[in-house]
């Protein structure tokens, strides 16, 4: 309630007291719907647990991260902290049996360590330097006989644990053949408005970060294709880095193939400008976006009643004429919604969204900008 605090302190005159009573309300709003993560513990998610149980699924995750090593819980590896440098980290994931969970979500143990049988554990947890992450990478290239690679950015409020553990669940029920390679910008992973503007500013620090793993993974030999899955504030990393890309490379688009941005808290006109830079050499992009999305109408009102992104009427106008001049493919999930769904998250949580996509065209060897499988989205 800061911006109530100054308007009492100070004395505003009307035509300031709207924006400032606005962005009070913004701040109360946000930690009421940034709440997906409520129910993870507060510490100790990736302590290794070594525990196993027949019937479940375990995914390797790769990390890339502009955060700092956490020096407080031991089971956190990372914690909200800025770096300097880029540290990189391994994950192995255990994912209960399909008869134990539901598709789409993350079983988060009570207390950890957690059950294997019915919740996500962490198998292994390793800090890797820059040379055993390039060796790490050539190895589940060989152990799963593929040479794409799947980058996932997350978006606000995100720990570390919880960034693995939702790539991990992305990965699994996608049944995607894709080495998944998360990248991970220092998001405090706690709610409010002080948080989501260090959060935005964590996403600028990073940008750099992003754009050097996009390069690493192009001269890596053994890779053949990169693709990049986006969420909200993680799409202003994105195309922050793909903007800064095809400036420095104009002509070179590299292994980037696709890039999905879901629910991406961006400023549409600011989107403008950045696809313009990117050009048609760049990678083909996918929107998803939910028009109920509360979480971006929030955003929307801190950012001065911009629209957002993700959470446009793609049929209306300018905004239709503007995504087929630039060949972005768009998927409306609004009509997806039902009672007690987070519009914010639908896509990773139904079937016939980015989880059905990633299964129909990776799993199938396909680009995903070939247009004959294109998946389709029913109430």
């Amino acid at each position: 309630m800061w911006a109530l605090s100054e308007v009492m302190r100070h004395g505003v005159g009307r035509d300031r007291l709207r924006p400032a009573i606005l962005c009070a309300i913004a701040a109360v709003t946000i930690s009421l719907l940034f709440v997906g993560c409520s129910s993870r513990p507060i510490q100790g998610a990736l302590i290794p647990v070594a525990t196993v149980v027949d019937g479940t699924s375990r995914v390797m995750v790769l990390a890339a991260t502009t955060r700092q090593r956490s020096t407080t819980d031991p089971g956190a590896m990372f914690s909200e902290l800025r770096s300097d440098n880029v540290s990189y980290a391994s994950v192995a994931v255990s994912i209960p049996p399909d008869g134990a969970r539901r598709v789409g979500e993350v079983q988060w143990p009570a207390a950890p360590p957690g059950d294997p049988s019915r919740d996500f554990v962490t198998v292994s947890a390793d800090y890797l330097d820059g040379n055993a992450f390039a060796r790490m990478l050539s190895t589940e290239i060989k152990t799963r006989k593929s040479t794409k690679v799947l980058i996932f950015v997350h978006g606000f409020n995100n720990r570390f644990d919880d960034a693995i553990y939702r790539f991990a669940q992305i990965v699994h029920d996608a049944n995607t053949p894709a080495i998944p390679v998360l990248f991970t910008w220092p998001s405090r992973g706690r709610m409010g408005l002080r948080s989501y503007t260090y959060d935005r500013e964590s996403a600028n620090f990073s940008r750099d970060a992003l754009e050097d793993l996009l390069a690493f993974l192009d001269r890596h030999p053994a890779v053949s294709e990169v693709n990049l899955l986006a969420h909200s504030m993680g799409n202003w990393v994105t195309l922050e880095a793909l903007r800064s890309r095809s400036i420095r490379n104009p002509t070179k688009p590299g292994k980037l193939r696709n890039v999905l941005m879901v629910a991406p808290d961006v400023d549409v006109d600011v989107f403008r400008t950045q696809i313009r830079r990117i050009g048609s050499k760049g990678p083909r992009f996918f929107l998803f976006v939910s028009q109920d999305d509360r979480a971006l109408s929030v955003s929307r009102t801190i950012w001065g009643n911009v629209p957002r992104l993700g959470d446009i009427d793609p049929e209306s106008e300018p905004f239709r004429s503007e995504l087929e001049k630039d060949r972005i493919v768009v998927f409306d999930l609004t009509t997806l919604a039902h009672g007690g769904d987070n519009a914010h998250s639908r896509a990773f949580e139904q079937a016939d969204t980015v989880v059905q996509l990633l299964r129909d065209r990776l799993g199938q060897g396909q680009e995903l900008s070939e247009k004959q499988s294109e998946p389709t989205f029913n109430e």
